[in-house]
């Protein structure tokens, strides 16, 4: 039998498996990451990259549901419901409706909010301390509308938040939004510009977390799946995967959407479902976007690196169904085609789907489990894995006994959910 020791065994290698395992290894501890395929392969490769304190209001809110029902009758909506039955999903929607209240969503906002802040600014310190090759900018991003009707209701239900909350978000004119994105169409409405917002390409961010990973002392096993957990007095005593048999002396679960599956192992009923999403990697087109942009009618997220360009978004709840779906796919071509003067690079690199870990109430979930007394979990990070990822980190060390925590963990605790 293959038994390999260290302090803490981090089960998943996206972002917040490698954002966990760089603040632990920085800490003093000594570190094992157990990846089913390679590091950052998941949702953490091809979504849009955005670093977004802007993106702390959940979407539980007042008639959020009967906007889901409604998705239904539409493969292409932004957020689509599969009327396929689903027990599982069935159970998490109904939890999900029942925090579409006002007081549930300034709660969620806030727990998100915390995070999100402290997480941009210790990623960006982190990408200069580290030396990081990602592409990184701290160039905002930018919600454009081309109807006064969505605006005037993101001006309620986001904007007045964001003030609320300290973080600034400039409100423009059609013909600001313009001059400031030459790459639009004319006929926009308005925009809301959120300059504390960022970008970085996230599969080279995660690669390059990888990399320090293990220049600073640890191992990260690739094409490890994992098949069974052994449990002894109260404890997690050993994983054993395809790549063999492994022992922590503490365990974090940040599998991502792939969590509530390997629960089941552990007696654990996490409350998530995967929010599948979709993106097309071009190379760059020659009148490529300044900023990120987040075109708010068609809710697709359009991200411009030195290296290329990317359309992305959508969720679409389908249980854990593979594949492309083409109907989502053309939807961000033509929310794309809508807006902007050449909405597609010359070449299409790479057309992608990937499932992100929606928890019941949209506030990740992190910190030790009631069940288990070596687990921490860190998942449920929705949309939000990357942004959220540095604090996530720096959190789950200060958990795991490595530090002080900078932020309450009280909020992500999974005793909330009686995990």
């Amino acid at each position: 039998m293959d038994a390999s020791r260290s302090d803490v065994l981090i089960l998943g290698g996206g972002v917040i498996g490698l954002a966990s395992a760089y603040y632990l290894l920085r800490a003093g501890a000594t570190v094992r990451v157990l990846e089913q395929g390679t590091p950052g392969c998941g949702s953490s490769h091809g979504n849009c990259g955005t670093i977004t304190p802007s993106h702390a209001a959940p979407l539980a809110m007042p008639g959020m549901v009967s906007v889901a029902l409604r998705s239904m009758f539409r493969a292409d909506a932004p957020l689509y419901l599969n009327p396929r039955p689903d027990p599982e999903r069935l159970r998490w929607l109904l939890g999900f409706a029942r925090r579409c209240n006002w007081r549930d969503f300034e709660r969620a906002t806030r727990a998100r909010s915390a995070i999100l802040q402290r997480s941009r600014g210790l990623l960006e310190a982190l990408v200069r301390d580290e030396a990081l090759d990602c592409e990184f900018v701290a160039g905002g991003e930018l919600y454009v509308y081309r109807t006064r009707a969505q605006m005037e209701a993101d001006e309620r239900h986001h904007a007045q938040v964001l003030d609320r909350l300290g973080i600034e978000v400039n409100r423009l004119r059609g013909d600001e939004v313009e001059n400031l994105e030459p790459a639009l169409l004319p006929g926009v409405a308005g925009g809301l510009f959120h300059p504390g917002d960022a970008q970085l390409r996230p599969n080279r961010y995660a690669a390059e977390l990888a990399r320090r990973v293990r220049e600073l002392g640890g191992v990260i096993e690739s094409g490890a799946r994992i098949d069974q957990f052994g449990l002894q007095d109260g404890r997690i005593s050993h994983v054993r995967t395809t790549r063999g048999v492994f022992h922590g002396e503490q365990v974090v679960m940040a599998l991502g959407a792939w969590s509530p599956l390997l629960g089941r192992l552990l007696d654990l009923r996490l409350p998530m479902q995967p929010g599948k999403g979709y993106s097309i990697t071009y190379t760059r087109p020659q009148q490529a976007p300044r900023h990120a942009l987040v075109l708010r009618e068609a809710a697709v997220c359009v991200t411009t690196w030195g290296s290329g360009y990317r359309l992305g978004s959508t969720m679409e709840f389908s249980g854990y169904a593979e594949g492309l779906n083409r109907t989502r796919l053309d939807a961000l071509r033509r929310g794309a085609a809508a807006a902007l003067r050449e909405p597609e690079g010359p070449e299409v690199l790479e057309e992608w789907w990937g499932w992100r870990p929606m928890s019941m109430d949209e506030v990740p979930i992190i910190g030790p489990s009631t069940r288990w007394s070596n687990l921490l979990l860190a998942t449920a990070h929705g949309m939000l894995g990357v942004s959220m990822s540095a604090a996530t980190g720096e959190l789950v060390a200060a958990l795991a006994g490595r530090g002080t925590a900078a932020l309450d963990p009280a909020p992500y605790a999974p005793a909330r959910f009686g995990l």
